[in-house]
């Protein structure tokens, strides 16, 4: 019967024993753990050799001897032979040094697991009797792909002293845009603090326990000040909890992360940002506009539409070779469509507004400068919209190019 601990390895002296392919696919994760490794070895793989050389490990080059055992605390042997393997595990069984044997149909007294780790979650595979590794690794791929999309149970149950916050990147809205890390952070989250927008879906697979809190803001509505924002976030950081605050987009872009951030550094609480698709160019995707594209657009300028129209922004909008993208700009459409147009662009100058993109209920509304202000009042056009002005907003951009006509032969 096998039972299994989580051991430490970081300082500890761990003797390798061969330096053939074994050797480079194990030395990674002994090199990882911060294990003090010697190889004993007569010699090197190239891969086994460039490990030695970029992480300056130990190379003793020659055969392994009994007394090599000195001093370690784990001993992985893999020399291609089974007869030296078998050696060096009796010895170890003498020394009591535990001892991985990586001969086939051999075990010694410790193996290595297929591992995946979630956070500070590490899920280890072995077989009980006999070796198996690709089943292992089989099962604990199943296992990480589940913690990849934070289907298990992978919260704190013991109370910490010390908590920590994430800024999280919703995206777009739909939840299987979120990054691995994002849904893995939400899985251990004791606390959500969510904006209106973006992947909200995904607090229906919380917890019941979890505390879920909405700050979200609508155009001319703030129910929750971005002051008290900040407080609530560090408030519950100092109280040992895992705070996630989850925000539509990318909390760097138009989303006041610098601000949280900067009120956890100075509260002294532990903070992480994890990135995600900005609606600048993820919801001009959804309609099959590149905010970008190859001899039509080789920039692209995002503005927040609340603003005011700064220098930049209008050369911006007057280059014909430039994309440029207006987050929270319905509202203020008449006042840039003005802008523009007095700053050179002309008002056959495309512009396409994408209402609520990648939800069921996209819309887009296609037209130029000149008519903007008048399609989209005819339209309705509401928030949450994401407004492009550029050639890229062109309707026929992405349309087959005809295949050229051939004279018939005379």
């Amino acid at each position: 019967m096998t039972t299994m601990f989580g051991l430490t390895l970081a300082g500890r002296d761990v003797l390798f024993v061969g330096g053939g392919s074994v050797a480079a696919r194990r030395l990674p994760r002994l090199i990882e753990e911060g294990a003090a490794i010697r190889i004993v070895a007569p010699a090197l793989s190239a891969e086994t050799s460039a490990l030695v050389e970029r992480h300056g490990l130990a190379w003793i080059r020659r055969g392994v001897r009994e007394r090599d055992l000195e001093g370690a605390w784990l001993v992985h042997t893999a020399t291609g032979s089974a007869r030296v393997d078998a050696d060096v595990a009796a010895w170890c069984e003498r020394a009591r040094v535990f001892c991985v044997n990586a001969s086939d149909g051999a075990h010694g007294s410790a193996r290595l697991t297929a591992e995946t780790r979630s956070g500070d979650v590490v899920v280890a595979v072995s077989s009980d009797a006999g070796v198996d590794p690709r089943r292992a690794a089989r099962v604990r791929n199943a296992i990480a792909g589940l913690l990849e999309r934070g289907a298990l149970p992978v919260r704190r149950v013991r109370d910490t002293a010390r908590g920590r916050v994430a800024l999280v990147g919703g995206g777009p809205g739909p939840v299987d845009l979120m990054t691995v890390r994002a849904r893995r952070l939400l899985a251990e989250a004791d606390v959500v603090i969510a904006d209106r927008l973006g992947a909200v879906d995904v607090l229906r697979e919380l917890d019941p326990d979890v505390e879920v809190i909405d700050v979200g803001k609508q155009p001319g509505l703030h129910p929750v000040p971005q002051h008290e924002i900040n407080a609530l976030i560090v408030a519950h950081a100092r109280a040992g909890r895992r705070v996630v605050r989850l925000k539509g987009g990318d909390p760097f872009v138009f989303g006041r992360g610098g601000e949280e951030v900067t009120a956890c550094l100075e509260a002294g609480v532990a903070v992480e940002v994890v990135p995600a698709p900005t609606s600048a160019v993820a919801v001009p995707q959804a309609a099959g506009i590149p905010v970008t594209q190859r001899g039509v657009s080789g920039a692209m300028h995002v503005v927040n539409g609340q603003a005011e129209l700064g220098s930049g922004t209008l050369a911006a909008l007057a280059d014909d070779t430039v994309t440029t993208v207006v987050l929270m700009g319905v509202a203020a459409l008449e006042r840039i469509v003005a802008g523009a147009l007095a700053a050179g662009a002309p008002g056959s100058r495309p512009v396409a507004i994408v209402e609520s993109g990648h939800a069921p209920q996209q819309r887009t509304t296609r037209t130029t400068l000149a008519d903007a202000v008048a399609h989209a009042r005819a339209a309705g056009v509401r928030n949450p919209a994401v407004i492009v002005i550029g050639e890229v907003a062109r309707p026929d951009l992405l349309l087959p190019v005809p295949a050229p006509e051939h004279a018939a032969a005379g």
